[in-house]
């Protein structure tokens, strides 16, 4: 048998070409688009930055764009020199370490137990906790639960309202169901493995790219939180520091407003205080999150589809 060998037709000069600058200028407009965005997201924390070391009466004339104006460091100043802003900081670092821990290691259990097709109840349980995300109670009843528990004003009232996220138990859910397949539990209870024993030997260490995503979002959610400090406690001692940081804008801008009737140069002083501290106040709470999150960003990349594709 004599075998011929055919040669591919050949591509007309003008679809190769079309096909050379099509990756280019692809190219080209997706790094631009992302030049945009990466701009419109940077400036604004680069703005904030310059603004809390320039004076404020330069911001409001629009002469700070890319660089300090009338160099200052009074915002800063007032903030470290004050005691409550570093026991907030405590507080809140205490508050985000229990608070994350706890709501991690529910997140994941329940994760883990919903995505058992054997649970008796399965998709009872699964619907009640979904009717959560579309009906809540409000403000006043989870108050009234927070206060008849005797949870006002301790540290339990910071942690334990908010412990679990029932979209964060969805998404653990589906990375169990789709990453831990039945026939490894059923080996492993052919080797004599427990639950308790499947669950920590094999379920925990499987979810590592899950657990690292769970952190990031609680890390996050529970650091920049402060509306459950300003219904839950009325002890300052217990402030976190978001709370903290917004009661001294509070008092700097009643400061100028009580100045008002007095002189002129009174007033703009504590005007002029008042705006420092303000973009003073969002660099210094927002500083930890940026030192922590590069760090951890390539887990949430990781994490962030996780079980949106079933195997």
């Amino acid at each position: 048998m004599t075998t011929v060998l055919t040669r591919p037709p050949a591509t007309p000069r003008g679809a190769r070409l079309r096909r050379r600058l099509a990756d280019p200028l692809f190219n080209a407009f997706a790094m631009t688009i992302l030049g945009f965005a990466l701009i419109a997201v940077i400036y604004p924390i680069y703005f904030i930055v310059i603004a809390s070391v320039s004076e404020p009466a330069r911001v409001y004339e629009g002469q700070v764009w890319f660089w300090p104006v009338g160099f200052t460091l009074d915002g800063y100043a007032r903030l470290l020199t004050d005691a409550t802003v570093w026991r907030g900081l405590g507080n809140s670092v205490l508050y985000t370490g229990l608070a994350t821990a706890l709501s991690v290691a529910l997140v994941v259990s329940a994760g883990y137990v919903l995505s058992r097709k054997d649970l008796p109840g399965r998709r009872t349980i699964t619907f009640l906790l979904v009717v959560t995300l579309f009906f809540d109670g409000g403000i006043i009843p989870r108050f009234l639960v927070v206060r008849d528990l005797g949870l006002l004003d301790t540290v339990g009232a910071m942690i334990l309202p908010g412990a679990v996220a029932v979209w964060n138990v969805i998404v653990a859910r589906a990375f169990f169901e789709s990453n831990l397949p039945d026939e490894i539990r059923e080996a492993a209870q052919m080797d004599g493995a427990s639950d308790f024993r499947f669950f920590f030997r094999i379920a925990v260490p499987l979810s590592k790219p899950l657990i690292a995503l769970m952190i990031v979002i609680h890390l996050i959610w529970n650091w920049n939180g402060f509306f459950d400090a300003l219904i839950y406690l009325n002890n300052p001692d217990l402030y976190p520091l978001q709370l903290v940081l917004r009661n001294i804008l509070v008092q700097s801008d009643l400061s100028g407003s009580a100045n008002m009737s007095g002189d002129l140069g009174s007033y703009e002083a504590a005007q002029r205080l008042a705006e420092l501290i303000k973009y003073s106040a969002i660099v210094f709470a927002s500083i930890p999150l940026l030192l922590m999150v590069p760090f951890l960003q390539r887990f949430f990349t990781q994490g962030a589809l996780l079980g949106a594709v079933k195997n």
